[in-house]
């Protein structure tokens, strides 16, 4: 009799001490609602119509399956904020393409993908329903690819594991793909609060999706097992599925209890203005100078309370982006305006502004300025990673003549070639801009460059009370805790907040509030594991699924060519 371990690869590879188990004897496909949904049973047709019918009816409750368990996906981000369901969601695709063709597991893919996507990114609907459309097709053929590979690889030994490893792969593809990619949505993003947050200590985002896709695969492979075994009254045959289920628990403990470093190395006293906007939507910025002088009120109001004794004058104050909708340095009045704002707080205040190129024109830079109460403008960062279509129009000549939307974008932004570590009072700080927050790399190189805390600038304006200020704070969570830095996020309609190097917000603005929200935060000299290790792991993940799908393609080419010469 085999022991408890050998029975658990048993029941995830197919087979048995017996020799090889029948499809029906192991495959959910075959067995499971999956199966019925995809059999193939019904008599051959002629006609290209009557085929594609007999496909779509054949598929339809699969399809249905799958639809429904990308909603649940979705639902696990913010605004909804229900992380388990992301172990649902996982589990769900990987019952639903296990034992399916390539091609059938990416179609369940795709009908995955789309309604995860359309939910996750309403929020663009604010520019146009058909970007919100446009952009969840070109992001859901990211899954369509991980819905074929789990199919490829499902009747593999140990298909969890390569299919927690293919969720890697498809996220590090979709981060850099196409025009530098699109991070949201990643599984990592959905957990910033959850037990899987620590593991970000030890290797990044891609770590913690990687713990939440195995822990969702290992559920999968926990209902393989019991359907299989469903009517047998067996118990002992069961011990499998329990076995699965504790390494999924114990996953899930173990990244509970994985430490996060926190000590402060020495603390600042900070001030993050939100001078606020007067409507959301494309259209916020209003009148010329209305922003600028919203966040400079709200600064002189701060500056008075503090001469009355009301508040302690902090070490410097922190300005969102855009928050100057003039050039400075091409309006005179913007740069006065500023310029009576800091002097009043009598602090270094990093204000974010649009500042013409000067040489390119139509050019602009999205810059983040230390300004001195004595000294003026100095030192500053240019946001590295410009947003497609919204920072800057990709062959904006041949688009926009069928586009005609594009014309908003009047500018194109122009990427910076640094990193925003920047000396704001006794503070080393980095400044990240905006959507830079959902990328690896640009927060990995500013704290490995000195930052000892991280400060995002943001506008999220545009959409505000759509769920995306929500989203993006996520993110500022997950990165305290994967570089063991103090996160400031300062927006100019919301939400500015404050999170611990813990992951914890501490303090917060709501939205389309002016506020002024006072803080001590650490700085913190020492780095984490993930820090040190960089992509490392999600390279070694990346290449250990896309091995996996090399694996099963030869694997199933010797066992067609064995069957051919069975049949000769």
């Amino acid at each position: 009799m085999p022991s408890g371990s050998d029975t658990t690869a048993e029941a995830v590879s197919g087979t048995s001490p017996d020799g090889p188990v029948p499809p029906a004897a192991t495959d959910p496909a075959a067995t499971g609602p999956a199966a019925e949904a995809g059999a193939t049973a019904e008599p051959h047709r002629p006609g290209r119509a009557r085929r594609l019918a007999a496909l779509v009816r054949r598929e339809a409750p699969c399809t249905g399956l799958a639809i429904g368990a990308g909603i649940a996906l979705a639902l696990a981000f913010p605004p909804y904020d229900l992380w388990p369901l992301s172990l649902l969601g996982v589990a769900a695709l990987s019952l639903l393409t296990r034992g399916r063709s390539v091609r059938q597991g990416a179609w369940t893919g795709f009908a995955f993908g789309v309604p995860f996507f359309l939910i996750l990114l309403k929020w663009l609907h604010v520019v146009g329903w058909d970007a919100v459309i446009g952009l969840s097709l070109a992001e859901a053929l990211f899954l369509t690819l991980l819905g074929g590979a789990l199919a490829g690889t499902s009747r593999l030994p140990a298909w969890p594991l390569w299919a927690a490893c293919l969720w890697v792969a498809e996220e590090w593809a979709r981060d850099r793909l196409p025009l530098g990619g699109f991070p949201w949505g990643r599984l990592a993003f959905a957990n910033t609060g959850s037990p899987f947050t620590p593991l970000a200590a030890l290797g990044g985002a891609p770590l913690v999706t990687f713990a939440v896709a195995l822990v969702g695969a290992l559920l999968a492979a926990c209902a393989v097992i019991l359907w299989g075994l469903r009517g047998s009254g067996t118990l002992r045959r069961a011990i499998p599925a329990f076995e699965a289920f504790g390494l999924a628990a114990a996953l899930t403990a173990a990244g509970a209890a994985v430490p996060v470093p926190t000590k402060a190395d020495d603390t600042v006293d900070i001030a993050v203005v939100q001078g606020n906007v007067q409507q959301a939507g494309m259209d916020f910025l209003g009148r010329p100078m209305m922003i600028v002088d919203n966040h400079a009120t709200a600064t002189e109001k701060l500056a008075a309370d503090i001469k009355a004794g009301k508040a302690k004058k902090p070490d410097l104050v922190i300005w969102p982006e855009n928050s100057s909708d003039l050039d400075p340095f091409q309006y005179p009045q913007a740069y006065d305006r500023i310029d009576e704002a800091v002097k009043s707080i009598g602090v270094p205040v990093l204000v974010g502004a649009l500042i013409d190129h000067p040489s390119k024109k139509g050019y602009v830079f999205n810059e983040g300025i230390v300004w001195d109460p004595k000294k003026g403008p100095g030192a500053s960062y240019t946001k590295q990673h410009p947003v497609p279509f919204g920072e800057y129009v990709p062959f904006r000549e041949q688009l926009s003549k069928i586009i005609t939307r594009f014309q908003r974008v009047p500018r194109d932004f122009y990427p910076g070639d640094h990193t925003g570590v920047l000396k704001i009072g006794p503070a080393r700080l980095g400044d990240v801009i905006c959507f830079e927050v959902a990328y690896d790399e640009i927060v990995h190189e500013t704290v490995g460059a000195g930052a000892r805390a991280l400060v995002i600038q943001t506008n999220n304006a545009t959409y505000g009370r759509t769920g995306q200020p929500e989203q993006q704070l996520a993110m500022s969570k997950l990165r305290a805790v994967e570089h063991g830095r103090a996160v400031v996020t300062a927006a100019t309609s919301g939400i500015s907040a404050v999170v611990a190097p813990d992951g914890t917000v501490t303090h917060q603005i709501p939205e389309f509030t002016q506020g002024v929200v006072s803080a001590r935060i650490p700085l913190r000299d020492e780095t984490t594991l993930a820090d040190r290790v960089g992509a490392a792991p999600e390279w070694v993940l990346a290449i250990v699924g896309l091995l996996s799908c090399a694996a099963a393609t030869v694997i199933g080419r010797r066992g067609r060519t064995k069957d051919e010469k069975g049949q000769q």
